[in-house]
């Protein structure tokens, strides 16, 4: 018999995709190829889901219960439950933008076989160059950021379990480790990571609540949150930036075989993530409470243990994962930049990367501030990148009547269709602006400034306890034997007096 290969038109709900399809006899697949397929390259909405769960929390968790130190029990747990909302909405913006934009370059005959399509692309082809530049320039200094603030954390956590180098020692072995990343070609590679990093992030939430529950309240624990706006905002930020991951949203569609299925997958991994959040900071703040406000790794309070250790091991290979997640995109910026975005060669596109990873590390070594660099992210680039624009570029592009009755993906009827949509969008960008960016961006660069002043640039050891000395034996007593006392123990007075 003879085989046939022919291509199919698939429809997705409007989207359009083309798919080889092979009739008649499968060819047989290697043992090798079979296991690749299985753990290094996939598209299902499994994956989707296993990433943007995995991707949506990372060293965050460490962080929260800080934030609630600073905001009180109450607000933290309704800043999680709106934010999280918040978050969904804008994603699921993005992922009918994304479809909007694509399934018009492909009426135009477009080929993205060997092409990823990022978040600047969608809003050029939607609105043009300056929506482009904006798009480019907030989406790429957060991504830079956010590799910068996993980079910082795996040094932060490893101190906890190995305190013979300082952190900025492990900054230094990390951000080695970290560029190996340059390896992995796009989000299709992701699939095992994904995966064991959200058991990663499972594990550790729990360990948190339970460790925290078990513990019981430290003595003399008290709950003052909140006492402070600078402190107050600085905390809502951090939860701004919780949920704020989806600035891959694009790439991670890209990824996806079925990429019109998005908007319900994000939608609930959020949720899932919510059960790791809300637990965990809750439980930790209820038992250690104020004393959060000068440890904004939660890791710091915990005795140590095997669980302990075994959940810091945990989270800085998810760490390293995320760094991978975060950097992919910058990584993918700077091959079209340079013209190897669709050479065939990995290694050498291996090779084209490593300029990205240079700058990230020389960030974290400045800037080693855990916990407080989150909320400046949060506040003055996460803002602007996954809340603000993506609601003002959905009004601007489905402006027309026009543009409206022809979208590909019309609004649901539940939200109010386009008015209702309309309403959201600018209730977003209005509330984002106001209390995200300004008494976020206020608050947060006072506290970060407050961090340079007290432990300056590129310190060695942040929020590390001081170094205990041991006491110097007392002196033996010679027989017969008088002593004269030191210039360093008389009184200055004497001292001054002996060098007039």
């Amino acid at each position: 018999m003879e085989e046939k290969v022919g291509v199919e038109t698939v429809m997705a709900g409007s989207y359009v995709e083309m798919e080889v399809v092979e009739r008649g006899i499968k060819p047989r697949r290697s043992f090798k190829s079979k296991f690749s397929s299985l753990v290094w390259y996939g598209g299902s909405v499994y994956d989707a889901w296993f990433s943007c769960a995995s991707n949506q929390v990372a060293q965050v968790l460490l962080t929260l219960p800080y934030s609630f130190s600073q905001l009180g029990m109450a607000s933290g747990i309704l800043f999680q439950l709106f934010y999280c909302l918040m978050g969904s909405w804008t994603a699921y913006l993005i992922s009918v933008l994304y479809v909007e934009y694509r399934t018009r370059k492909e009426r135009e005959k477009a080929d993205f076989r060997n092409h990823v399509i990022q978040w600047f692309e969608v809003l050029d082809g939607l609105l043009g160059k300056h929506w482009r530049n904006v798009g480019l320039a907030f989406n790429c200094t957060f991504l830079l950021f956010g590799s910068v603030i996993q980079l910082i954390a795996c040094a932060s956590n490893i101190y906890y379990i190995n305190d013979s180098l300082n952190k900025r020692a492990w900054t230094y072995v990390f951000g080695a480790c970290c560029a190996t990343t340059v390896f992995i070609p796009s989000f299709h590679n992701y699939r095992i990571w994904s995966f064991l990093g959200l058991i990663m992030t499972t594990y550790t939430a729990w360990y948190l609540t339970l460790a925290s529950i078990l513990h019981g309240q430290v003595e003399g624990v008290t709950h003052s949150g909140p006492t402070k706006p600078v402190l107050y905002f600085t905390g809502a930020t951090n939860i701004l930036y919780t949920f704020g991951g989806h600035a891959v949203t694009v790439e991670l569609m890209h990824a996806m075989w079925k990429p019109q299925k998005f908007k319900a997958i994000y939608l609930l991994a959020t949720a899932y993530v919510l059960t790791l959040t809300l637990p965990s900071s809750s439980a930790v703040y209820w038992t250690f409470g104020d004393l959060l406000l000068t440890h904004s790794n939660a890791f710091s309070l915990f005795p140590r243990s095997p669980f302990r250790d075994t959940a810091v091991i945990l989270m800085i290979i998810h760490q390293f994962i995320t760094f991978g997640f975060a950097c992919t995109p910058l990584y993918i910026v700077w091959e079209k930049a340079i013209g190897m975005h669709e050479c065939r060669s990995m290694r050498k596109r291996a090779a084209a990367r490593l300029p990205v990873v240079i700058p990230i590390w020389f960030l974290a070594i400045i800037f080693p501030f855990f916990g407080p660099i989150n909320s400046t992210v949060g506040s003055l680039l996460v803002s602007f990148t996954v809340y603000i624009i993506p609601a003002l570029a959905h009004i601007f592009t489905f402006k027309s009547a026009a543009a409206r009755e022809n979208a590909v993906e019309q609004p649901p009827r539940f939200v109010g269709r386009w008015v209702g949509t309309y309403t959201i969008n600018m209730f977003v960008v209005g509330w984002v602006m106001v209390v995200g960016f300004g008494f976020g961006g206020w608050a947060s660069m006072l506290n970060f400034i407050y961090q340079i002043d007290t432990f300056g640039f590129f310190t060695k050891c942040y929020q590390c306890p001081p170094p205990t000395l041991p006491l110097p034996p007392p002196p033996v007593p010679l027989p017969n034997a008088t002593f004269a006392s030191s210039p360093a123990a008389q009184p200055p007075s004497d001292q001054l007096r002996r060098l007039i």
